[in-house]
């Protein structure tokens, strides 16, 4: 699948609100909307190919957007088609206007209940507005939305609080700062796939990442997050392995240990094809892990 330079250029650069509204316009142009009953028949068709031991897409080939920033829709969509669902319980930290989300697609079209926290009462009023507007299923069966600026302090109560708890299926974080603190503090839930976003310019053989900070505010002019060397050492330590990531990086997506091993094969670092994207940044201050 070739890419443009612009296309390129535009998912390398570091995050600012412009940038954002860029990338999500130009990755749905470029991955394209795939509805219901088309994913339900990209579905069937993967579970065929497991059944048959044939030959399974890579991660970074399942790509797609329905409303997922990149293409995590069609990425999560192949995982949840191979491992299959327990209740499809999701829970979203920075889940942003609660429209364009990893989680979206799961819950419009595949009947999902989920929690989607964010810090904006903005992002979080404009996802009622839309859930409010449904003139389906949805308008009476929403998903929790909740404004909360998420610390490790109070996200397991937040998360209890509003009816979550145990095995769910999915996680997605994506705060953009204290990432790695707060993944490693939730022990409320048990998720049995996790994606989350790792800073492609913190290299990709040091463990390390930004110091906590619980009033940390992003302005993507300095180094955030933590590497994604971090979040396979603590994916390990938490019981999960990296099974990949999106083609150019930036999101990668975890497996809890004994789901799956027979399909998603455990892919390390130096495997990926976002491998050559990765770049020594300046990441003054950053503590190892």
């Amino acid at each position: 699948m070739t890419r443009s330079p612009i296309f390129r250029a535009i998912l390398g650069n570091q995050k600012n609100k412009l940038q954002e509204k860029k990338k999500a316009a130009l990755a749905k142009m470029h991955f394209g909307r795939i509805d219901k009953a088309t994913q339900i028949l990209l579905s069937l068709r993967y579970q065929e190919l497991a059944r048959q031991k044939a030959a399974l897409p890579t991660i970074e080939d399942t790509e797609f957007s329905g409303f997922s920033q990149n293409g995590e829709d069609g990425v999560l969509h192949y995982l949840f088609s191979v491992l299959g669902t327990t209740n499809k319980k999701a829970v979203e930290i920075c889940a942003g206007d609660c429209i364009e989300n990893n989680t979206t697609n799961l819950i419009v079209h595949h009947g999902w209940n989920a929690l989607l926290c964010d810090g904006d009462e903005e992002n979080i009023k404009t996802g009622k507005a839309f859930y409010g507007s449904r003139r389906d299923g949805l308008f009476f069966n929403s998903p929790r939305m909740v404004q909360s600026w998420i610390t490790r302090e109070n996200v397991n109560d937040l998360i209890l609080s509003n009816g979550f708890s145990g095995e769910i299926d999915l996680f997605s974080l994506d705060i953009d700062g204290n990432d790695y603190w707060i993944w490693k503090t939730i022990d409320c839930i048990q998720p049995r796939v996790i994606v989350l976003e790792f800073n492609m310019c913190a290299g990709a053989e040091r463990a390390w990442a930004m110091p906590y900070d619980p009033n940390y505010v992003a302005d993507w002019k300095s180094a955030y997050g933590a590497s994604l060397p971090a979040f396979v050492k603590l994916g390990r330590e938490k019981g999960y392995r990296l099974v990949g990531t999106l083609g150019y990086g930036i999101n990668a997506f975890f497996v809890r240990e004994g789901l799956g091993e027979d399909v998603l094969p455990t892919r390390a670092i130096h495997e990926l094809p976002c491998y050559n994207k990765f770049y020594a940044g300046s990441c003054s201050g950053w503590v190892d892990v």
